[in-house]
């Protein structure tokens, strides 16, 4: 059975707008938005796994080459709807709002970092798989049953969709109409199983139709596909429309993981091949050079305020008091239970503290 799901596209992979529909909304500011961005996630990302590396940040999940579909998504977001993430998608997070400080103790096991902040109504990151994705449709479901026209989005991997709370939340979203996008990035493995080898279904975007919703695929490279595409299925969500299932075809360049070495299970030589001619920042610089956007001074100035921010966040993260010991074990349950109040007394007693 063939069904056909094209990739949408505005921008090719040469800046060249091939989509006339949107030529007038493509404006310097908004196209320059974009840029500053993306350069500033990935400053962050680059900075986060150089960390690691020196032993001052736990395990990482890096997200370089997903920067067009985390940035042009969480863009297209109101300041009163809800994110749902995953461990990859800090790059989304960071640009609705998130604290950088914050984001960087999380990847140093602080409670700090899991902790909603005030104001935000982004969902802590869902490192079990797909266990964030009935969240979001009950959030969802929760927002229109108070009249709102606030919405959520739930991000995932392609992982995600071969588990029961993918087609569970999809299905409680189809049946209660929730304004919620599920917004998949395929990125071709589910940490080193490949897609071909996880699904016979051609594309995620398909699995929509068992739920009766719309289901899309986007260039996940192309920053101006994502956010016109996700502006519009929020919208319609938002109107009464119900869900969308949108699957953005991106690429991770690294690891899982900084605990991983993908170089045991792809060709690493394929990454290079992808940066050079489909990498989401080059294609916006290209698109601003076409066009006449582009402003060496100002593209400089971008990058000196991106690392004088992440580098601030560093310091702002390694500055933070010590954690409390307390934290590990006094917030697991209501009540601490036996065992978790015996693993306290004796983990006080190894390091020498009060029982």
């Amino acid at each position: 059975m063939s069904i056909e799901f094209p990739i949408f596209q505005i921008v090719d992979e040469t800046g060249q707008l091939i989509n006339e529909q949107y030529k007038d909304q493509l404006t310097e500011d908004l196209v320059k938005q974009f840029y500053y961005h993306m350069v500033r996630i990935r400053t962050f990302d680059r900075k986060a796994i150089s960390l690691q590396r020196q032993g001052r940040l736990g395990t990482y999940a890096p997200f370089e080459g997903q920067e067009a579909s985390q940035v042009g998504s969480a863009l297209a977001l109101g300041k009163e709807d809800w994110v749902f993430p995953t461990y990859r998608d800090h790059g989304a997070t960071l640009t609705f709002g998130a604290s950088m400080a914050r984001t960087l103790l999380y990847w140093n096991g602080r409670v700090e970092g899991c902790v909603p902040e005030e104001g935000k109504k982004i969902f802590p990151p869902a490192v079990p798989i797909a266990t964030q994705i009935p969240h979001a449709a009950g959030a969802a479901m929760a927002e229109k049953r108070k009249g709102t026209k606030n919405a959520a989005i739930a991000y995932f991997g392609d992982g995600a969709t071969s588990e029961g709370d993918f087609h569970e939340g999809l299905n409680f979203a189809s049946v209660f109409q929730a304004p919620v996008i599920f917004f998949n990035q395929n990125n071709g493995f589910a940490i080193s199983v490949p897609i071909e080898k996880q699904m016979n279904s051609k594309t995620i975007a398909q699995k929509a139709l068992g739920y009766d919703m719309p289901g899309v695929r986007v260039d996940g490279n192309d920053i101006f596909a994502v956010y016109f595409q996700t502006k519009e299925y929020m919208e319609r969500a938002r109107n009464g429309g119900g869900p969308t299932l949108i699957e953005a075809i991106t690429w991770r360049y690294g690891a899982h993981t900084t605990a991983d070495d993908p170089r045991k299970y792809r060709n690493q030589a394929e990454s290079d091949t992808i940066r050079e001619k489909q990498d989401p920042l080059l294609r916006v610089e290209r698109f601003m050079k076409v066009n006449g956007f582009w402003d060496e001074e100002w593209a400089l100035k971008v990058k000196e305020e991106t690392e004088s921010e992440v580098e601030q966040a560093v310091k702002d993260m390694e500055s933070f008091p010590k954690p409390n010991i307390n934290d590990l074990f006094d917030n697991v349950f209501e009540k601490p239970t036996w065992t978790i109040a015996k693993q306290k007394e004796q983990y006080l007693q190894l390091i020498g503290g009060e029982v």
